[in-house]
């Protein structure tokens, strides 16, 4: 029974509660009364008792008068259990449709005063971390729903400056880092290209440069993401299917070497959003299913446009077997599962940030056999989140 009563909704156990104490103080209130009007009727029994019965002798015409014995006592019984009957009847007739009344009248007063506790409800499911910037900013009595409104843009406001230093932390880092390495590029670039570095030292120089490449690659991830996360966008109407031929024809030669075989259904699939972040988004999408894959493996890519109002992306690909229970750590920054050990851990973190800064839908599977399925859904011409102020 507890369970049951737990499964339902606050306005409507506020109103049964309100209904069942207006019902068991009206049955109470009946009680007293019934009592009342017996102790009542029985005090004055002898004002509203009947003339005894008489009856006179036999034979004899105006004779002595007989009583009859317990005769008033049996009208006065009789007329105080009518008169306690009938009261009790029609109370019971007035408390039911008083109870209707009240049912009706406390689900509608606990849905005026639970309301503004919607309100609350509502913003903190609309809100995300890509839209700290909204607050709730109640307006009404000063109770405690405006309590809780307040504490919650309170601890919004508290977020909102985590989230913005992390953010600004994350981009000015990674963007005073790039200096240094560029520097660092040329200083080993230039001895390889003159000839000028002992053969002993070449692999070396050759890996300093590799690493330096993969650092670049990272801080530009960082970057990118850092900028998904901020909510600051400049929508353009691009088409996904350009999108994926442009990051299919730039990573051309590394899948070549891969022996990765690509298997394209490209339709014209329409979106209004960030250029520079949706080809970040597909070329990690088509980067990812190159890199994770094994030689002599597939790259299946399509984009579509259904008419519903959404545009897809999906990319599918071979591979070593995906535990589908890792799946959600995979988009998470720096997390590469067990069996998926290339890359920085980003490139599917930076796809996340930019579908959701988009309001997109992102679904994630294993493939039998091996590999991810990826789907990414983004609104045709969908209006994206307003940065923040």
């Amino acid at each position: 029974m507890r369970d049951r009563l737990g499964a339902l909704r606050i306005r409507t156990r506020l109103a049964l509660l309100n209904t069942a104490v207006f019902t068991v103080g009206g049955g109470l209130l009946l009680a007293a009364s019934w009592l009342s009007a017996r102790q009542i009727i029985e005090a004055n029994s002898t004002t509203i008792a009947p003339t005894p019965a008489t009856a006179p002798d036999s034979g004899e015409r105006g004779g002595p008068v007989t009583t009859v014995p317990g005769a008033s006592t049996t009208r006065f019984d009789e007329f105080r259990d009518a008169v306690l009957a009938d009261l009790m009847t029609r109370s019971l007739l007035i408390l039911a449709p008083l109870a209707v009344l009240s049912i009706a009248a406390a689900f509608w007063i606990a849905g005026r005063s639970l309301s503004r506790i919607g309100q609350v409800t509502n913003t903190a499911r609309d809100i995300s971390e890509n839209s700290l910037h909204a607050r709730l900013r109640l307006v009404g009595p000063d109770d405690e729903v405006k309590e809780l409104a307040d504490t919650f843009d309170m601890m919004l406001d508290r977020l909102e400056r985590s989230f913005s230093d992390q953010q600004l932390f994350t981009a000015h880092a990674s963007h005073e880092l790039r200096t240094p390495l560029t520097i660092q590029r040329t200083a080993l670039e230039i001895p390889l290209a003159h000839g000028r570095v002992p053969t002993a030292l070449e692999p070396d120089i050759r890996r300093a440069l590799a690493a330096t490449d993969r650092c670049e690659r990272l801080l530009g991830s960082l970057l990118v993401l850092a900028r998904g996360e901020s909510g600051s966008l400049h929508r353009r109407p691009s088409d996904l299917a350009e999108l994926v031929r442009t990051a299919v024809a730039e990573l051309g030669s590394e899948m070549d070497a891969a022996d990765v075989a690509v298997q394209s259904d490209l339709r014209s699939a329409q979106v209004i959003g960030d250029p520079s972040l949706l080809a970040q988004l597909v070329a990690n999408l088509v980067t990812n299913g190159v890199r994770h894959n094994h030689r002599g493996g597939t790259l299946c890519v399509r984009t579509l446009d259904d008419g519903s109002g959404w545009s897809r992306i999906e990319v599918e690909n071979t591979g070593p077997p995906v535990d589908g229970t890792e799946l959600p750590a995979l988009f998470h920054p720096f997390r590469r599962g067990t069996t998926r050990v290339k890359g920085s851990g980003l490139g599917l973190a930076v796809v996340k940030a930019v579908t959701d800064v988009h309001r997109g839908r992102l679904a994630a599977a294993p493939r039998p056999g091996g590999g991810l399925t990826i789907r990414i859904e983004l609104r045709t011409g969908q209006p994206l989140l307003p940065p923040p102020p």
